[in-house]
């Protein structure tokens, strides 16, 4: 049920007031609404007399936002922008199939994007757009559908459907390899680490599941994967990394295990969405196929994955 209507100004209403607000200026955005400074300064004034609150100062020919404008700009210009979103996916796919959907970088790039074809080709006219996102956010002020997750079982506001367990493996360019005479997982204490700012404790985590104890551990630090991959790759040193989204270089020889140790368990991997959403059809439809893609490479890895 929609809220009174005093509460819901009309679009002309808001298009004026938010062109104003963002550019600090009635004449600019006469010009961009491609009406008079005079019709834009009537509906602004519509406006506050409905919301019964004044959104902007007015000093001779300049126009400042009123603390309670700037807040009310910043709304409308978020819902704005949303419903700007809905319309361009509507036209895209007036069928009305279409999924927003989180990725993490690396994982997106390795293993989903080279795969979603097989989705789009199971269900014809539906369409998956993919926006990166690194960290949690809340799906009630956003437009996305769903996110791939890592990590604990944790978003709040979400449901969680699990997918894969992650483990990681030490690797290192053949050079350094040699290099550093590496054979044992205590000589690695000795070697270059590089680092991943969103997974700080990896290092600790893996030294410590092989019972190494260590003081303090340093080394490059890397806000995403790929630029990682690449330096180790390079031979600036040794890295943790999944074993199922470095194929290409393992196959390559590009880099190679740094040690003789077994693979250890880094984190899961979850589809994120809210729980009102959970029937919507592409998404009930994508969460089917990628439970099901994830449960064959889980299988094909002999078990979980990185092992």
């Amino acid at each position: 049920m929609l809220p009174p209507r005093r509460f819901l100004p009309s679009f002309s209403l808001l298009a004026a007031f938010e062109a104003a607000a963002r550019s600090g200026s009635v004449t600019a955005a006469a010009n961009e609404l491609g009406l008079t400074q005079s019709a834009v300064s009537r509906q602004i004034s519509a406006l506050e007399k409905q919301l019964g609150v004044a959104l902007f100062l007015r000093e001779r020919q300049t126009i400042r936002l009123t603390l309670a404008g700037d807040t009310y700009a910043r709304e409308v210009r978020e819902a704005l922008r949303r419903i700007s979103n809905a319309s361009l996916n509507l036209r895209a796919n007036p069928s009305g199939g279409t999924l927003n959907l989180a990725i993490l970088p690396f994982f997106g790039t390795r293993w989903l994007t080279p795969r979603i074809g097989r989705f789009l080709d199971a269900h014809p006219g539906m369409v998956v757009n993919l926006i990166t996102r690194l960290e949690p956010f809340d799906f009630r002020f956003d437009t996305l559908d769903a996110a791939i997750h890592f990590g604990p079982a944790r978003w709040p506001g979400a449901a969680l459907t699990f997918l894969m367990s992650e483990d990681v493996i030490a690797v290192c360019s053949p050079g350094f390899k040699t290099r550093h005479a590496l054979q044992t997982p205590a000589e690695l204490l000795e070697a270059p680490l590089l680092h991943l700012s969103s997974r700080p404790d990896a290092w600790e985590s893996w030294f410590k599941a092989h019972g190494i104890s260590f003081d303090a551990l340093h080394g490059m630090l890397f806000d995403q994967f790929m630029p990682m991959v690449e330096a180790a790759a390079a031979g600036l040193g040794a890295a943790l990394l999944p074993r199922f989204l470095i194929a290409r270089e393992l196959d390559a020889g590009l880099l190679v295990p740094a040690v003789e140790a077994p693979a250890v368990e880094a984190g899961q991997y979850f589809l994120a969405y809210p729980p009102d959403r959970a029937s919507y059809g592409p998404l009930a439809a994508f969460r089917d196929w990628i439970s099901r893609e994830m449960e064959e490479e889980t299988l094909a890895q002999g078990g979980r994955i990185g092992q």
